[in-house]
Formats: C-alpha cells, structure tokens, sequence
C-alpha cells in the first residue's frame, strides 16, 4: 500500500474529479483544527485508497455508493454523490437502477426518500 503522502495527494485528486473542485475548495476553507483529521481521513481512505483502486469504474463506484447512501438514509450524501455524477458517468437511468435495488434490498421508504432527493439533484442539472 502506498504511503500516507501519496494516498492523501491521489485521494484529493480523485476527490476533486469526482466531487469538483468548487466542492472541495468549499470544504477546505470550511475545514477547522477540530474536523482536520477527518477530512485528511475521508481524503486518504475513501478517495484515496477506495475511490482510486482499478476494480470498478467510477461510474460503477458511483451507483454502489449512492444505493448504501440511500439505504443508510444519508439524505445530504446522496445528493452530493447524485451531483457527481456529471463527473462519475452514471446516468439518470444508472441512479433509477440503483435506486430500485435499494427498494427490494433495503425497503421502499428508503429508495422513497432516495429518489425524491434525486429526482431534485437532477431537475437542478438540468437546469443548468
């Protein structure tokens, strides 16, 4: 495994790819000395190490990220991650198929919920 320099400089890479820059300055100049370790955290784990492996594309990441966003109720999540889609290459359709999975697996309330949420994140895309 790579060392922590290296995870951290490929995880906020692959963070501001997948996320945008706009998303990540605005967390970075939200940052604080109380949530610095977690944000160094999410950027080498998640981004980093996750997000930056070759198993699955990140249009594959992105759909199995959303359905455990959904299934978990991280309501604010699932927004941001359907937002990062323009930038991940899962589609409205990609999101629709997860989301139904989320149904079956996890229950209707949460997929509910869950495409309310998207069906909002993307009528905004569209009106860009």
């Amino acid at each position: 495994m790579a060392d922590s320099p290296t995870r951290k400089a490929r995880g906020m890479q692959t963070r501001r790819a997948v996320l945008g820059d706009a998303h990540v300055d605005r967390a970075n100049a939200a940052m604080t000395s109380f949530d610095a370790d977690f944000q160094d955290f999410i950027t080498e784990g998640a981004w980093g190490s996750v997000w930056s492996r070759p198993g699955l594309t990140r249009r594959e990441r992105s759909m199995i990220t959303i359905a455990l966003l959904a299934a978990l109720g991280h309501d604010e999540e699932v927004a941001m991650h359907v937002r990062a889609t323009a930038n991940t290459g899962a589609s409205a359709g990609d999101i629709k198929e997860a989301l139904l999975d989320v149904a079956v697996y996890a229950g209707v309330p949460a997929a509910n919920r869950a495409f309310r949420i998207a069906r909002r994140e993307l009528d905004a895309k569209q009106g860009d």
